[in-house]
């Protein structure tokens, strides 16, 4: 094994990568967007590895660099690969970050990337525990530090039926079938169960997620596997299936961000 193939297949793009005296010769630092992400070591069901967040930020992060031009000038930042995962307690395997922790380590990734001489910060999140921290901590380091931030969010429609988009939402539909397609020997698919916290139709407005009136819950209140969604329905052909569009996506919005730098007050700051 040759000593490059230690780093990820996009080290080209890889701040870690590199050697001090070449980020300080960069030439295009100020309009580059740095890509950062952000995912999670937590219980994913009986199922799934607990690195699932963070193993398939990676998975983006080399399926949208090879759909990106080798003259769109973009680098990505080590990942933050422990996230606020404190709704996940009670299983084995939960690593978890304080939210005020979070918002520190971030602040100081920005803080250096700008001492460095970038001027935009831009978050790929795979754990929705991080969102509203991230949403926040972004907003002061734009007016604090004076960088360009947002997320990438990828405009992809993906035939995943109402109940599992609604209250699928961890070790779910998609996520089995992303691992099934990228990490099979992870992966044990005769464990997975299905499971909803909540249903369409159901009376009353109150709910874990996606309602008029949610409530605060930890996994363990609401599933007694670890799993929110249709488990079983993921497949590895789905997961195949599903990866070209979301990359292509992700690989839509870094090119966005390339080519109109700078910023921009007409779009939310949000996951």
């Amino acid at each position: 094994m040759s000593t490059a193939a230690s780093f990820p297949s996009y080290r080209n793009r890889y701040l870690p990568a590199m050697s001090a005296a070449r980020i300080a010769a960069l030439p295009d630092k100020t309009t580059a967007p740095v890509v950062l992400a952000t995912g999670a070591i937590e219980q994913h069901g009986p199922h799934l590895p607990v690195a699932v967040d963070s193993f398939l930020a990676q998975v983006w992060l080399t399926l949208t660099d090879r759909r990106i031009p080798r003259s769109t000038s973009y680098y990505i930042a080590p990942p933050i690969t422990i996230g606020k995962s404190n709704e996940h307690v009670g299983y084995p395997g939960t690593l978890f970050i304080s939210k005020t922790l979070l918002r520190l380590q971030l602040f100081a990734i920005a803080r250096q990337i700008q001492t460095w001489g970038f001027r935009s910060l831009v978050i790929l999140n795979t754990h929705g525990g991080n969102s509203a921290v991230l949403a926040y901590t972004l907003r002061e380091i734009h007016t604090e530090l004076g960088l360009c931030t947002g997320f990438l969010r990828p405009k992809v429609t993906l035939p995943i039926g109402e109940q599992e988009a609604l209250y699928g939402f961890h070790a779910n539909e998609f996520e089995s079938a992303l691992m099934l397609a990228t990490a099979p020997d992870y992966t044990k698919s005769e464990r997975a169960v299905r499971h909803y916290p909540a249903f369409i139709g159901e009376p009353g407005e109150l709910r874990p997620e996606n309602a008029p009136a949610t409530f605060s819950w930890a996994s363990q209140d609401i599933s007694p596997s670890g799993i929110m969604g249709d488990a079983p329905a993921g497949t590895a052909e789905k997961g195949r299936a599903w990866m070209e569009p979301v990359a292509d996506g992700f690989a839509a919005e870094i090119v966005r961000w390339c080519e109109t730098p700078g910023p921009r007050a007409h779009e939310k700051i949000g996951p």
